[in-house]
């Protein structure tokens, strides 16, 4: 019997793999052009030189690589840190008669249309951080390349990762919400025995909870990286290859989303941003089997 509903479920996962194949070659197969013409020097140069010869067109996606980590690292920064914050108000301080409104909101906040995001991002998020952030950090920072660059609409690294953060938030906290809620309430009543503070209890049920933390750090990440509607709202999309925060940026999503339309009029734009998009998913291929390491690595010492 065992054995007959491995067999029922074998064509499902073989679809998946096939699936997961079939866009890997997909990707393959459009971006042998431009690596035919270009080689890896497309993900290591930053210029995008369309033009209609096809020998004068130049593509070079780092700007747009850059942007998607940079912004995915800054957005992790800050939502890990209040994913973690929410998770233990919720379960451990929150009165009882809004415990559930508030999980409610989070459950909200994370099944949004990421276009309410962006215009939200565009109208209200970026000129209150331009006047309220930007402009105080630049005029009395500038001399720290994060904030030496003047911060003229807002656009820029730095609202696209508080606006990453707003979004990827409730995703983060609602696995480490339900990995905390799930500790044995006998681990409380042992570090509560032994003397511990509640902070005290808190710190060593997050240290039980760590694979959690990873997942939702993992999930946050490839989330913000792939976000595209969003960040093209908010980002400036300007090829800027720089560290300064208030500077306007390119990520890879948004690379694609705003230079598609018109790329077939150009014979390797099109490549181009099928390479791009190659890039993207080893990126998140990349940071899911780090994760992946982590994860084990964590379970192995556990066992020991």
């Amino acid at each position: 019997m065992r054995d007959r509903f491995k067999l029922f479920l074998l064509p499902s996962i073989v679809l998946v793999f096939a699936v997961f194949l079939s866009m890997l070659m997909v990707y393959a197969y459009n971006s042998a052009p431009i690596f035919a013409r270009e080689g890896l020097g497309i993900y290591f140069e930053n210029v995008w030189r369309a033009a209609e010869e096809a020998e004068r067109e130049y593509y070079g996606v780092l700007a747009a690589i850059w942007g998607s980590v940079y912004t995915s690292v800054i957005a992790v920064s800050i939502a890990l840190p209040l994913s973690i914050a929410y998770s233990i108000f919720v379960t451990d301080y929150a009165p009882r008669r809004i415990k559930n409104y508030l999980i409610i909101l989070s459950d909200i906040m994370a099944g949004l249309p990421t276009i309410i995001y962006g215009i939200w991002g565009a109208f209200v998020l970026v000129p209150f951080l331009k006047e309220y952030v930007m402009k105080p950090l630049h005029e009395a920072l500038s001399f720290i390349p994060l904030f030496s660059y003047p911060p003229t609409t807002g656009y820029s690294y730095f609202s696209a990762g508080i606006l990453l953060a707003i979004m990827v938030t409730p995703f983060a906290s609602a696995i480490i919400r339900e990995a905390y809620q799930f500790i044995p309430f006998t681990y409380r009543e042992a570090a509560y025995s032994l003397g511990a503070t509640r902070w005290e209890t808190t710190k060593i049920l997050l240290g039980y909870i760590k694979p959690a933390i990873f997942s939702g750090l993992i999930l946050a990440f490839g989330r913000a990286i792939g976000e595209t509607v969003a960040v093209s709202l908010v980002i400036g999309n300007s090829f800027n290859l720089t560290l300064s925060l208030f500077a306007p940026g390119y990520t890879i999503s948004s690379l694609i989303a705003n230079q598609f339309g018109n790329a077939f009029i150009y014979r390797y734009m099109v490549s181009a941003l099928f390479a791009a998009g190659f890039a993207l998913f080893f990126i998140g291929l990349a940071v899911n089997a780090a994760g992946f390491y982590f994860i084990r690595r964590w379970e192995s010492r556990v066992k020991l």
